[in-house]
């Protein structure tokens, strides 16, 4: 293969969310996967893009602020090896005071590019998560780089922060880093169902192409299709310190990312004379490692099937499995033990139940009177004798007719003595005591006067 200079690319974005780091992991992981020996460096202090790859910076041993502070260490020795093909320089906490500590330095803002010249052949690609402001740390990226990638959405107040980016690519492209250039946007949370997000899309392509030949820094840049689609797997797969293609290798975020990759790759290996049948495709070893993937893949997936189908042999075992169970669960020696207990309770109960109904409603001179109707025999004798003493002579008329009609017993009207009787006392009328009223009132003379 014809020998091809690394493409350094620092993905930037002074707003924040809009994808630049998922964008940074998933772009470099499908280039990874191409056979192309790719290089990752997290220079945001937050160190996300160390996360997503399931490396902490904190037991990570060396970082990238020992290779911008320490100028003992070699930057080879802070560079750790993730995935095939896929190297990775990590970020920690600590790169936040990096700036403060080299505000003395002479040549701050070209420390990492020193640095890089040592290992620069031992990449082909080499991706730059930026941090979201413009300070030591982001300028040591763009000049380290060749150009910028710009992650962002497909909205009007994005569209107007790109115009800030590249007033400021300008001034960097004048002083620091003269080969810097925009390579181009990459349109992450796509929704190419609403008119404003098409809209937006179609104002940045007709930017691009009327700036092209103008000898600006943004001079051939582009908006790189395919637009990364709105999907929440590529949310996820940090959680699990994956790339989407670990987590969720054929969802529509995974297949738009390689698809760019792809591109990515062929336009920069056609750039520099590598012949139309190999560039952006994968390698011999990348192309056996992704072929017994895949086989691995659909093995998994044939067994996941196949031991999730209905067929009568599994739905004999099933019913075998369900009987099994029953039988075991209706044998035990306790829940037999515990159903007789239960049922002999409730034998007991009922014949209670029915011997204390039976009984006599006729009071006896013995045993008190039992059963509904003669408890209120007994209540109403009790009213009775209350009543006598106090001279009422009603009272004793209400007992007799009581008596009287449980001694003839039940009629059609009453419900027998087996039969549950609700009983609501009645109301005894209050008598209404006329309230004191004083004569002298006006409105009790007034009404004396109209009587009268």
């Amino acid at each position: 293969m014809t020998q091809v200079p690394p493409r350094i690319s620092a993905l930037l974005n002074q707003k924040g969310g809009v994808g630049k780091t998922t964008s940074t992991v998933n772009i470099g992981a499908a280039i990874a996967s191409l056979g192309r020996r790719t290089l990752l460096v997290d220079l945001d202090p937050q160190s996300h893009l160390s996360l997503h790859l399931g490396v902490d910076g904190a037991s990570a041993g060396r970082t990238a602020y020992d290779a911008l502070v320490e100028p003992d260490i070699a930057l080879r020795d802070c560079i750790m090896q993730v995935r095939d093909n896929l190297w990775l320089l990590p970020s920690t906490t600590d790169l936040a005071g990096a700036e403060t500590e080299l505000a003395s330095h002479p040549d701050r803002n070209r420390i990492l590019r020193e640095r890089f010249e040592v290992v620069s052949d031992e990449f082909d690609f080499v991706l730059i998560d930026c941090p979201p402001s413009l300070g030591v740390l982001t300028l040591n990226g763009l000049c380290l780089a060749d150009e910028v990638v710009v992650p962002m959405q497909a909205q009007f107040l994005a569209m107007q922060g790109l115009t800030k980016l590249l007033e400021t690519v300008q001034l960097l492209s004048q002083g620091l880093n003269p080969a810097l250039r925009v390579g181009g946007v990459v349109l992450c949370m796509h929704e190419s169902q609403t008119a404003h997000s098409r809209e937006v899309v179609q104002e940045l392509s007709n930017f691009f192409e009327e700036n092209a030949g103008s000898g600006l820094p943004w001079d051939g840049a582009k908006v790189f299709m395919p637009a990364v689609r709105r999907n929440i797997k590529l949310a996820e797969a940090p959680s699990f310190g994956q790339t989407i293609f670990d987590y969720a290798p054929w969802c529509p975020g995974a297949i738009d990312y390689r698809a760019l990759a792809e591109r990515f790759v062929r336009e920069w290996e056609l750039a520099h004379g590598v012949a139309d049948s190999v560039a952006g495709k994968p390698t011999p070893a990348a192309a056996a490692a992704a072929a017994a993937a895949a086989a691995q893949a659909a093995a998994a997936a044939a067994v996941a099937v196949q031991s999730s189908r209905f067929t009568p042999e599994t739905a004999a075992a099933a019913r075998a499995a369900r009987l099994a169970k029953e039988t075991t669960r209706d044998t035990t020696p306790t829940v037999v033990a515990a159903s007789l207990t239960r049922g002999a309770k409730a034998v007991a109960n009922a014949t209670s139940a029915s011997v204390e109904t039976q009984q006599p409603a006729t009071p006896s001179t013995k045993s008190p009177p039992t059963g509904p109707v003669s408890a209120t025999v007994a209540r109403t004798a009790k009213s009775a004798t209350k009543a006598k003493s106090a001279g009422k002579a009603t009272a004793s008329v209400d007992v007799k007719v009581a008596t009287a009609r449980t001694n003839a017993g039940p009629t059609k009207s009453e419900p027998s003595a087996s039969t549950p009787v609700k009983f609501v006392a009645a109301a005894t009328p209050v008598p209404q005591q006329e309230p004191d009223i004083d004569s002298s009132h006006p409105f009790r003379a007034a009404t004396r006067s109209r009587n009268s």
